[in-house]
């Protein structure tokens, strides 16, 4: 159940959602009773997951832009654009940060990132932030 718990909110983590995955993640570790790789694992599969449907909203997001409900100002789409075309996919090793990864995927998608290089840098950048915050909750390394 704790894999499963972690599994979903890892990935709502990663939409829109307001969720905090790594909170429950330094609960479990500290429980000592889960393999530490399973939980990085099933974190990070969670967390990848969910950006790809950030990923894939963003392939057909833009078919909506100018619906009153469409939930982003049209400034904001194009100033993200902006920076995406300027620091192409490798911008994408910021998903894992607070308040711009999620939008980072999202416009991923609208620039028709190819998937597989999408789901490489995202797994990279998500896993590490998981990895990091294993050692940091152990103290194997010194903030």
């Amino acid at each position: 159940m704790a894999y499963l718990s972690l599994f979903f909110a890892a990935f709502a983590a990663a939409t829109f959602f307001p969720f905090q995955s790594e909170a429950l993640l330094v609960g479990l570790l500290a429980m000592d009773a889960y393999s530490i790789v399973g939980l990085l694992v099933v974190a990070t599969v969670g967390n990848v997951l969910g950006s790809v449907v950030n990923w894939y909203l963003g392939l057909y997001i833009e078919t909506f832009r100018y619906k009153r409900w469409f939930p982003f100002k049209a400034e904001s789409l194009e100033k993200a654009q902006v920076h995406y075309h300027r620091w192409g996919k490798w911008s994408l090793l910021m998903s894992w940060a607070p308040f711009i990864g999620d939008p980072l995927t999202l416009i991923a998608g609208i620039m028709r990132e190819r998937f597989w290089t999408f789901v490489m840098i995202v797994t990279i950048a998500k896993g590490g932030r998981y990895i990091i915050t294993a050692l940091l909750t152990f103290g194997w390394i010194n903030m």
